[in-house]
């Protein structure tokens, strides 16, 4: 199996650091990090809408991302809490 790239854009990569605890936090990175092996884990729900984008859970917190398979990348649009996420997700 191909090995993908995982990209966070900037502002996902912030509100990755906003997130206490730390522990939680590093939850979260191990998740993004194994999508670089498997980007359709199980569990994975691919989100209805516009964009091609899938949503993983780790807790409460969901991480939305988008798969090209073409050039084998994951690209990290949004990490947040549940209630909080899905609130324009551009």
């Amino acid at each position: 199996m191909e090995r993908y790239r995982v990209i966070l854009k900037r502002s996902a990569a912030g509100e990755i650091e906003s997130i206490d605890p730390k522990k939680t936090r590093q939850q979260i990175v191990r998740r993004i990090e194994r999508l670089a092996t498997e980007p359709r884990p199980p569990g994975c729900e691919k989100l209805s809408g516009k964009f091609s984008r899938y949503r993983i859970r780790q807790g409460p917190y969901r991480i939305l991302y988008e798969i090209v398979d073409e050039d084998l990348y994951v690209y990290i649009v949004k990490v947040g809490h549940r209630r909080e996420v899905y609130r324009d997700a551009t």
